[in-house]
């Protein structure tokens, strides 16, 4: 269904979010190519970071270019089978992000409080295990929901009240019992959300602690500064991802879902360029140089001409 009562500005928020996706889209592969091209960045904290900006495109191509659809004709229609495909490739990006963010925590903490042995332990052949890990586990392990969920009895109304093909709409809209599908997905959320949060706060905690005992105020800036956009893109990411899943409140209205839902699918991905970005030096100075490079190069083409 969309948004059924935004007649009144749906044109314009068609614009926003082409403006948000194509932001994002550009982006993301901004950075992935400056982290591929840029040597002093193929460190283990920017070949995590291109594996994350990959998955948040993969996330909101999901989601978006069928969004446009249903805003543009309020509301929409799509196959079971489509619908099933679409919460896979949804939910296996949401898991394989808690699984990367958590892969970048344990880069942090081994950086930050264990500097002398960084080298050793991740190495690049042990960079490529993590990512390689948490991309299979996050599309394989989601695979056992939504075989299940593939499964239910849908005999009433098919008509979704959301923006997208999210578990808990189908769930209201089937007519089997889905104790089976919760009690899974309430596993899964173990395994791939409270886990993974539990390992991020712990390595943070102990990564504060670490930064505390350092003597110098200019030491603790520096070390703090290698991590914080990290935190900042972690925070986000949770607290959307709690805020819908994990602790809903009551009563919560559709509307607010879908914003919430808007927020994690839509502009999350837009953010974590830009917060890298904006909180990181090397990165800034890349651009800076990777531009200088191709301003060169066409004024050095038009002068030949």
């Amino acid at each position: 269904m969309g948004f059924p009562n935004a007649e009144s500005f749906k044109l314009i928020l068609f614009i926003l979010l082409l403006l948000i996706y194509c932001g994002t889209i550009c982006g993301n592969f901004v950075i992935i190519t400056l982290v591929s091209i840029s040597k002093n960045l193929h460190t283990p904290m920017y070949f995590f970071l291109t594996q994350l900006f990959i998955n948040d495109i993969l996330l909101t191509t999901d989601i978006v270019p069928n969004l446009f659809h249903i805003l543009l004709n309020n509301g929409g229609t799509i196959t079971f089978a489509n619908c099933i495909t679409q919460l896979y490739f949804f939910s296996a990006s949401e898991a394989s992000e808690c699984l990367l963010l958590t892969v970048m925590s344990y880069d942090r903490y081994i950086a930050i409080c264990n500097p002398l042995h960084y080298t050793s332990i991740m190495t690049s052949a042990h960079c490529v295990q993590l990512s390689i890990s948490s991309w299979m586990v996050g599309f394989s392990i989601i695979c056992i929901g939504i075989l299940t969920t593939s499964m239910l009895y849908f005999c009433g109304p098919n008509i979704i009240d959301h923006l997208f093909c999210d578990l808990v709409p189908l769930l209201n809209i089937s007519c089997s019992d889905t104790f089976l599908v919760q009690l899974e997905v309430s596993l899964l959320s173990i395994l791939l959300v409270i886990i993974p949060s539990i390992i991020i706060v712990m390595s943070y905690v102990n990564i504060i602690i670490t930064i505390l005992r350092i003597p110098s105020r200019i030491g603790r800036q520096k070390a703090f500064s290698t991590c914080s956009s990290h935190l900042i893109v972690v925070s986000i990411f949770y607290w959307t991802l709690f805020s819908v899943y994990v602790f809903p409140t009551r009563g919560q209205s559709s509307t607010i879902s879908k914003v919430l839902s808007l927020l994690y699918t839509v502009f999350t991905p837009l953010t974590n360029p830009i917060i890298y970005t904006l909180r990181n030096k090397e990165i800034r100075k890349a651009i800076h140089e990777k531009s200088h490079k191709c301003i060169i190069y066409f004024n050095s083409r038009e002068n030949s001409i």
